[in-house]
């Protein structure tokens, strides 16, 4: 909370400005104010929030929307408008299951992390670390997906299959190309299969948002205005989601693999608890899962969820529909 609390200082930024309903609590047209903003929604604490939790928030929500004011201060306004954004998804308002939101994603995802960062695992180790961590991906993919318009089940168990084979493909070639290199080093060569995880990752990462997404560039995902009005469908908008969701997360395991890489092997040797791997392993998911919290909102922070196009930019049957310079979707986390 000190991070973010020296960081909205330093910007100037209000803890808890006059209350809008369905905008961000922080500005949207600076890195911070996006760090701010994912940071808060996906607080590990609103897993906890109960039934009762929700429907006070959604009551809330409910009553400013119909013109109420004056019955909640600005704080819990913004808190019942984090319960749901963290809790629901945008697009078709349906409860996400906990393991698979974003404020989830630390929470369910840290142990596969750890499973990835295994020292000299063997390659069925690594193929099933790969699995699980891209199942997860996947799963997370879908539950955040831009849901706008609807898409057949089949496609994403094709594209499931897709990510997941080509991950565990990614990480199974890299480790077999090193191990073609019998004359390295040793010390070189735990060097490369320590930083492998990293761009097997990352590509297979974002090998898995093109799969489990790639279908709505095919139908097309709702543009709208200020207003939430949608305008019209389009494949221009979905391409653009599409790509900053991919960039998002080719970036995200780069510090989450990068950091735990870089720190271990230095505790290692100043500490006895390289000796004891029970200590060890519970020290390399202690770093993972700090790694894995600092990352996330950062990599999230590089693309708002709610991008906006120029309409010149879209199809001709969109432009034709409306005067506004600039239209709004949903890119999805």
């Amino acid at each position: 909370m000190a991070t973010e609390y020296f960081l909205s200082r330093w910007k100037g930024y209000e803890a808890y400005p006059a209350f809008a309903l369905g905008q961000p609590r922080f500005p949207q047209d600076s890195f911070t104010g996006r760090y701010l903003h994912f940071k808060d929604i996906i607080d590990w604490k609103t897993l906890f929030a109960t039934k009762k939790d929700h429907t006070q928030a959604f009551n809330l929500l409910d009553r400013w929307k119909s013109g109420e004011r004056g019955f909640a201060t600005d704080e819990e306004m913004w808190k019942a408008q984090k319960l749901k954004q963290s809790t629901f998804h945008p697009d078709t308002g349906e409860k996400i299951f906990p393991a698979f939101r974003m404020a989830g994603y630390v929470p369910f995802g840290w142990i596969t992390v750890t499973g990835l960062l295994l020292r000299a695992p063997s390659t069925a180790t690594m193929i099933f670390w790969q699995w699980a961590n891209q199942s997860h991906n996947a799963a997370v993919n879908y539950a955040n997906r831009n849901a706008s318009q609807p898409q057949p089940i089949s496609r994403y168990v094709y594209a499931y299959c897709a990510a997941v084979g080509a991950a565990c493909s990614v990480s199974f070639g890299l480790n077999f190309i090193l191990k073609r290199f019998k004359d390295l080093p040793k010390n070189t060569q735990f060097i490369f299969q320590r930083f492998i995880p990293l761009p097997a990752t990352s590509l297979a990462s974002s090998l898995n948002v093109l799969c489990m997404r790639g279908s709505e560039v095919a139908t097309g995902i709702d543009v709208y205005d200020r207003d939430g009005n949608v305008v019209g469908v389009s494949q221009v908008a979905a391409k653009q989601a599409l790509k900053e969701t991919t960039l998002t997360r080719a970036f995200l395991p780069v510090p989450l693999l990068l950091l735990p890489q870089l720190i271990l092997p230095k505790l290692e040797k100043i500490s006895s608890i390289a000796k004891c791997d029970r200590r060890l392993l519970l020290l390399q998911s202690a770093v993972c899962t700090a790694s894995f919290a600092l990352s996330l909102p950062v990599a999230l922070a590089l693309f708002p969820q709610e991008s906006t196009i120029a309409t010149s930019q879209l199809e001709e049957h969109i432009r034709s529909k409306t005067k506004k310079d600039v239209l709004f979707f949903n890119k999805g986390l």
